[in-house]
């Protein structure tokens, strides 16, 4: 099965860019509910992905205030974690060992430009409902027997 059939599209996600100062970040994460976003260069290709946990542990450690919130720009925050991006060409498998870990995966192309996510639960949703199929198919067997 192809990857790009659990595609959610550029256009459809939330995403900051890394010259974003920490401040629009948290607004944006805040605005949208979101506890995680990709980080994306002024070319839009993948950089990385911050956490609310991420930018949490920043302020912590370096005590910033409000005004210093619209100055620091994300770039310069270490994510804790490293949200490997997987490209357009990967099997499934791939795709399996990187959701199970991930709340989402972001995919890349072969220049490593941004073109969308896979969430764990639309892969989640997606065996669910092949199950639920097999099962149907199972009962209807048992039955005709």
């Amino acid at each position: 099965m192809n990857i790009l059939f659990f595609l959610l599209p550029k256009k459809n996600v939330e995403y900051v860019l890394n010259t974003f100062t920490i401040r629009q970040t948290l607004e944006k994460m805040e605005y949208h509910h979101y506890t995680a976003v990709p980080i994306l260069d002024n070319q839009g290709k993948y950089v990385n992905t911050i956490s609310a946990e991420d930018l949490l542990f920043c302020l912590k450690d370096n005590k910033f205030n409000y005004q210093e919130t619209m100055q620091v720009k994300i770039e310069s925050i270490k994510p804790l974690r490293d949200i490997k991006a997987i490209t357009i060409d990967k099997q499934m498998d791939e795709l399996i060992d990187l959701v199970t870990n991930q709340n989402f995966v972001p995919v890349v192309d072969d220049n490593n430009y941004f073109i969308g996510i896979i969430t764990r639960k639309s892969v989640i949703t997606f065996f669910q409902e092949q199950f639920k199929k097999q099962q149907m198919i199972l009962n209807q067997n048992n039955h005709d027997e």
